[in-house]
């Protein structure tokens, strides 16, 4: 099963800002469950003038109690309620033309589900009528058009167990000679069976949805946290913020603890 979910708004900054507070949004007051952030790779196509990255962010996070519920027990194994997951981020930027495409998704309970944000953020691009005097650029450079879309799949309950299952790689011992003990036979499921699983992943996916429009309107007010200190007092006020947003989140020690 997949759902989609899509949004569109405007940052009233001008897209440079937007693209540089993106990649400094962390921390915010309202993203205190991000522990971590990570540039695994970060490199400028001289051709294309672009600026591609990809980075790894550790949150605070779990499934949401709702979705736990629908779960058999112990089906998370010893790290399911660890309170951590990890998040992979990749962006492209290109200045020149103005628009970033940036793209999220959990490496954690992807089986269970999975979730894909891509996000496209781009100055406006309407024509501006030529007796105001102002080019394109001067008119609109205020304001930045952000469209996210997001997708949903739940792959819980498909390719059931095995019927022939090995222990320290020896097949089972055959009681018979009928038995089969095939590692390739897959268990037939019923009518029942088969709505029952499709409605578990529908409700697991629509629990999803409900908890992402939810994030969403944090993000903003994250970056529109993080824009405006810019606009008062430039990068040194948006690195002093991050100071005492993380200070806040983890003590003066910060995340590493004196021994």
């Amino acid at each position: 099963m997949v759902k989609f979910y899509e949004s569109s708004f405007s940052y009233e900054y001008p897209f440079p800002a937007v693209s540089l507070a993106y990649f400094l949004r962390y921390p915010n007051p309202y993203a205190k469950h991000v522990l971590s952030t990570d540039v695994i790779d970060r490199h400028f196509d001289p051709d294309s003038q672009r600026l591609y990255t990809t980075r790894l962010h550790l949150k605070r996070s779990k499934l949401p109690p709702a979705v736990l519920k629908l779960l058999p027990k112990g089906i998370l194994g010893s790290n399911g309620d660890s309170g951590q997951s990890y998040i992979l981020e990749t962006s492209v930027v290109d200045v020149k033309d103005g628009w970033m495409k940036t793209e999220t998704k959990n490496l954690e309970w992807t089986g269970i589900l999975s979730v894909v944000e891509k996000q496209l953020y781009k100055r406006p691009t309407q024509e501006i009528p030529l007796e105001t005097g102002e080019t394109p650029n001067e008119a609109q450079n205020g304001t930045t058009d952000v469209t996210t879309s997001t997708t949903f799949v739940s792959r819980f309950g498909q390719g059931g167990p095995r019927t022939g299952r090995r222990k320290n790689g020896v097949a089972p011992a055959s009681k018979g000679p009928t038995a089969d003990t095939s590692d390739d036979i897959q268990p037939k499921k019923g009518f029942l069976s088969s709505w029952s699983t499709s409605s578990l992943q529908r409700t697991i996916e629509a629990i999803g949805m409900r908890r992402t429009r939810e994030a969403l309107l944090k993000s903003k007010d994250g970056m529109n946290v993080v824009l405006g200190r810019m606009r008062s007092g430039g990068l040194v006020a948006v690195l002093e913020g991050m100071r005492r947003d993380r200070e806040g989140i983890y003590g003066s020690d910060g995340p590493w603890k004196r021994t």
